[in-house]
């Protein structure tokens, strides 16, 4: 193993966004209706494995809608809920931010991809203000999802950038959700919410269980089938 005394160690040894959104890809399932939030969520239609047939959804008002567009073919009104560019398939549908919302909360979703801020080991979501009072606050459509999506992940960095843990006992921000997370995927492993907190699935090569329980604000729990090696290509 690595040694790691500090979270900016962590940089040499962890996933970056892109490889961090190819693991998330793996786990979408054919046929699936999927929502993917504002950041590195968004990354991760890029890598759904060819052949999938998975329908995307925008709180804005869009359902089924392609791939990013070649610069200079972009359609300015013609965007996702995080801003940017989306192309039309064959079938895509528009409709008002009303229906779109109706989706979210009816359960019409399969498969939601959030940010986050926090994740507690319960499965709480804290991912639209921190304590900061200049801090924005930033609620979009994600109570929605939450509310409505029975199969949730996070995508987020295991700590912030001053090296503070992000999966954490008891969250400190505003709740998004209550129990909501299935399962979050970061730069140094994936793990599940379990019935008594954070189970480690995988973990990124190099790295032990006990250097990640270092950068992580509670308790890390492991499966008995054993902790697998998360590999990833070079993205």
């Amino acid at each position: 193993m690595v040694e790691v005394s500090s979270f900016k160690q962590l940089s040499s040894l962890g996933l970056n966004r892109n490889q961090m959104a190819w693991r998330a890809a793996q786990d979408i399932e054919d046929g699936s209706h999927v929502n993917l939030g504002i950041g590195i969520p968004e990354k991760v239609a890029e890598f759904v494995e060819e052949g999938k047939t998975v329908c995307y959804h925008t709180e804005n008002g869009i359902l089924g809608f392609g791939p990013t567009p070649d610069e200079g073919a972009c359609d300015p009104e013609l965007i996702n809920a995080g801003k940017r560019p989306v192309s039309m398939t064959p079938g895509c549908s528009f409709f008002n931010q009303a229906d779109s919302f109706a989706m979210m909360r009816g359960g019409h979703i399969n498969r939601c991809l959030l940010g986050a801020m926090q994740v507690s080991a319960r499965g709480d979501l804290a991912n639209w203000i921190t304590n900061d009072p200049k801090a924005i606050p930033a609620v979009g459509g994600a109570m929605d999802l939450v509310a409505g999506v029975k199969n949730i992940g996070v995508l987020t960095e295991h700590v912030t950038r001053d090296g503070q843990p992000k999966l954490v006992t008891q969250c400190t921000y505003p709740l998004t959700g209550v129990g909501v997370i299935t399962r979050i995927y970061t730069n140094l492993a994936v793990i599940d919410i379990g019935d008594n907190g954070f189970i480690v699935r995988e973990i990124v090569e190099g790295l032990s269980v006990e250097q990640l329980q270092q950068f992580t604000g509670a308790p890390l729990l492991l499966p008995e089938d054993g902790v697998k090696t998360l590999f990833t290509p070079d993205l």
